[in-house]
């Protein structure tokens, strides 16, 4: 209709722009003629109470599209997926697939062009508005011939309403793909202003990403791997799913000072000062967390009598312990040798003590043993 269209320039809005009617439904195999009733659509983006409240169960697409499906499957599916159908594509060099719609398309083109060609309007509500009233007359008028009775409107609601689904109650929202994204070690992905998690399985991998208004969305091989609400504001953090991360890090999400020292009270009463004072030693108890965690680990590694015994031995000798200390005297074992060297100290030392002990032979390359 737009070539009928007359506005004065300064009242042009590109903006609101749209398709005034679609005619060009495919054809559902399950119904048995074609779709006749002529529609317009006449929503807002935001609307949620469509004009054509029905969906084919099939759709006939033409080579042009089918190509689309070929290039852009992700997304293809996507719609499909909101709308509940299927897609059956033309066949190649077989313009009798889609002729009925094609006819009926040049039919409305035609008639309701010719309708309106010696009016004239100013702005793009005005030729809407006309352009559907002669759509309802269209679908209203009687079928010419006389083998066939009632109108496009009758027809519809007659024979082929019962053979389609309903649509979507909720809009579809358009989509921006952002193709072919490596996702980091951290597993995060990003839409340019916050980062959103990924399974950690996915590291290293390619994936696509698809951001609408309020949903980002997260595909690979054509299915959804990961799905957040989208944060229109810069976030401090990442957005994470706890679902995403490794067994260690979500770990980590539970830690907190009450299960540490209850732990540490199983293990022993030195123990349990030692995590005292990793809990209390900075200005917030999360600050000792990760020498906490370490102290665990080190209980499954080495025993929980060995960790309170080098526990006990590190508290005579220093007020303010470190996992530096305890680390080191459980790998080399000092607290056993502790009893060792307080029997070899109360044996009897025969050598000599005075005078030069070491002698000439020290000296000599090698040492004594030469």
């Amino acid at each position: 209709w737009r070539s009928f269209l007359i506005f004065a320039e300064n009242n042009l809005d590109k903006s609101r722009l749209r398709k005034s009617f679609s005619p060009s439904m495919p054809r559902s195999t399950d119904s048995p003629t074609p779709s006749s009733m002529l529609t317009m659509d006449t929503r807002e983006p935001t609307s949620t109470a469509p004009a054509f409240s029905k969906c084919l169960k099939i759709w006939r697409w033409d080579i042009f599209q089918r190509s689309l499906l070929r290039t852009h499957p992700v997304s293809e599916e996507t719609t499909l997926r909101y709308y509940n159908t299927a897609i059956v594509p033309c066949r190649v060099e077989s313009p009798k697939d889609k002729s009925h719609a094609e006819a009926t398309v040049n039919y409305a083109e035609t008639w309701i062009l010719a309708s309106l060609r010696n009016e004239h309007f100013f702005s793009f509500e005005e030729a809407h508005e006309a352009v559907k009233e002669k759509l309802e007359e269209l679908n209203n008028k009687p079928f010419k011939t006389s083998a066939r009775q009632g109108c496009r409107r009758t027809s519809y609601l007659e024979e082929e309403k019962a053979f389609m689904k309903p649509i979507p109650s909720y809009p579809y929202e358009p989509a921006t793909w952002i193709p072919n994204v490596k996702v980091g070690y951290d597993y995060l992905v990003s839409d340019g202003t916050n980062k959103y998690s990924v399974p950690f399985d996915l590291i290293g991998e390619r994936v696509d990403i698809r951001l609408t208004r309020n949903t980002v969305e997260v595909f690979m091989g054509g299915n959804r791997v990961a799905l957040h609400l989208r944060k229109n504001a810069l976030q401090k953090d990442p957005i994470i799913n706890p679902d995403h991360m490794t067994p260690e890090h979500r770990k980590y999400l539970n830690y907190n000072a009450e299960d540490f020292t209850l732990w540490a009270k199983d293990i022993g009463p030195n123990t349990e000062e030692v995590v005292k004072y990793f809990l209390t030693a900075g200005k917030e108890a999360e600050q000792g967390f990760k020498a906490c965690a370490n102290l665990t680990k080190m209980a499954e590694k080495y025993g929980s009598e060995r960790l309170e015994s080098v526990c006990a031995r590190v508290l005579t000798h220093t007020s303010t312990p470190s996992i530096r200390v305890i680390s080191t005297v459980l790998k080399s074992g000092q607290e056993r040798q502790s009893a060792g060297c307080a029997e070899c100290s109360q044996k009897p030392d025969n050598t000599n003590s005075y005078g030069i002990t070491r002698g000439m032979d020290y000296y000599r390359k090698g040492g004594a043993s030469k």
